[in-house]
């Protein structure tokens, strides 16, 4: 079955950081590009950020921009985002998906959504 599973959430103080992970079971993610989304309590579920299976990076949200990067490690078949100078209102439930080989703008090119990993901002 393949599955992406999101760990690594939980609560962080306005200002800190945090790096969740989304590992891939049951197929490679070197072919794929993983997009990492955000759904806040009450708003529709958005991108973040996005890196292609040739590295490159899209931006989904302009506000995340200089605070949290996206990397993946082949390898370990594994895709992080580090989020630092965290914010109240990135609180939400993270998400990460998979697209073939590049990344897209559009939430229904990808697939195999993992169960999400919370984050909460707050003091």
């Amino acid at each position: 079955q393949l599955q992406l599973v999101e760990s690594g959430g939980g609560l962080v103080q306005p200002g800190g950081s945090l790096k969740i992970s989304c590992a891939a079971s049951g197929f490679t993610l070197d072919g794929y590009a993983i997009g990492w989304f955000r759904q806040a309590p009450g708003k529709e579920r958005a991108g973040v950020l996005c890196i292609s299976s040739n590295g490159g990076i899209l931006i989904g949200a302009s506000s995340v921009k200089g605070r949290f990067t996206i990397s993946r490690d082949n390898a370990k078949n594994t895709v992080y985002l580090q989020m630092n100078s965290l914010k109240p209102e990135d609180t939400a439930v993270y998400y990460c998906a998979a697209a073939q080989h590049s990344c897209s703008g559009y939430v229904s090119e990808y697939h195999h959504w993992g169960q999400g990993t919370e984050v909460v901002v707050s003091s």
